[in-house]
């Protein structure tokens, strides 16, 4: 018999269930990164930069923020994370909401100046804040140019 069965109330078509869009979801996760690492990729090799450091999660947006902007604010991002973790997890109220709309407003900014370090405008940037994977395949894989910070 069966334990799972008797003790949670699932038959095992549920079980199938569950455990295929966990998995589905796991394929899912992997090909987005693999879709990011290959963008970043390119754009690091496009502006100079050794395209491995796409293969690092934190350091690649280090490396973004270095290319298209200034590192400093990258700093600042993190340093905003930090603080608003620490002083949400104190109880403070509204700090979550408040440190996660500077963290969204730098991260905007952050992709307007990608944006503009290929040569695009405020569509394009509009474009890397609502559908990343795709445009950030766009300015890799595509005919745009690095032009540095601007």
């Amino acid at each position: 018999m069966n334990t799972f069965h008797y003790e949670f109330g699932f038959g095992d078509g549920a079980a199938a269930i569950i455990l295929g869009l966990l998995a589905t979801w796991a394929i899912v996760v992997i090909l987005w990164y693999v879709l990011q690492v290959i963008a970043y990729w390119r754009i690091f090799t496009k502006a100079g930069e050794a395209g491995w450091k796409s293969l690092i999660p934190i350091y690649n947006t280090y490396v973004q923020y270095r290319i298209s902007w200034d590192a400093k604010f990258f700093w600042i991002l993190a340093l905003i994370a930090v603080v608003t973790g620490i002083l949400s997890a104190m109880g403070l109220p509204f700090v979550p909401l408040l440190g996660g709309l500077a963290i969204w407003f730098i991260n905007v900014v952050a992709f307007y100046k990608l944006s503009l370090a290929y040569g695009h405008g405020v569509g394009f940037a509009i474009g890397l804040f609502f559908l990343s994977p795709i445009f950030m395949l766009i300015l890799g894989l595509g005919s745009s140019q690095y032009q540095g910070p601007q």
